[in-house]
């Protein structure tokens, strides 16, 4: 397994996969199997090289298994926390430990940009990804944010993580 920054080579379509692929997947039952049926191919590829975000991938076999975005926090209120975007992963990937990995791996990344308060969000009826953030020293804060997607109200749930040890 290997851990590493997108780079130019690196097909962003095949990245853009993973976040098609897990969100069909994990959000199955929580966002509109409609809204989920309908998210084109290369969905996210335009969006994953924005500026001020960093993005990783993770490697097994030759094949982007992977991949997870971080940056500064978008949210003026937590502006001296990091943030991490995204997590995703091929659903074949999914449950397997490497996920520990590359959560780790963005922590220490926002560490290493001066950040040793990181935040997330996670969707409330998410169960597994919430335990996953709980498992590996998250905690939830409180915090709430109503979104929709789909035409579905939704809330989404802060996490936050302080410190530079993982």
């Amino acid at each position: 397994m290997e851990i590493r920054y997108i780079n130019q080579n690196d097909n962003l379509l095949e990245i853009s996969n993973i976040y098609e692929s897990s969100w069909k997947y994990a959000y199955k039952d929580i966002i509109p199997q409609d809204y989920l049926d309908s998210i084109p191919t290369g969905r996210w590829a335009n969006s994953i090289n924005k500026i001020g975000m960093n993005n990783l991938v993770v490697i097994e076999n030759g094949l982007i298994i992977g991949t997870a975005s971080f940056c500064k926090s978008r949210w003026e209120q937590y502006s001296n926390y990091g943030e991490i975007v995204s997590i995703y992963f091929l659903p074949a990937y999914m449950g397997k430990g490497y996920g520990k990995h590359l959560l780790r791996k963005c922590v220490e990344e926002l560490n290493g940009l001066g950040y040793n308060n990181i935040l997330l969000w996670v969707l409330e009826d998410n169960q597994k990804a919430r335990r996953f953030y709980e498992k590996n020293g998250f905690t939830c804060s409180g915090d709430i944010l109503n979104d929709n997607i789909g035409g579905k109200e939704l809330r989404e749930i802060m996490y936050s993580y302080r410190g530079d040890k993982f």
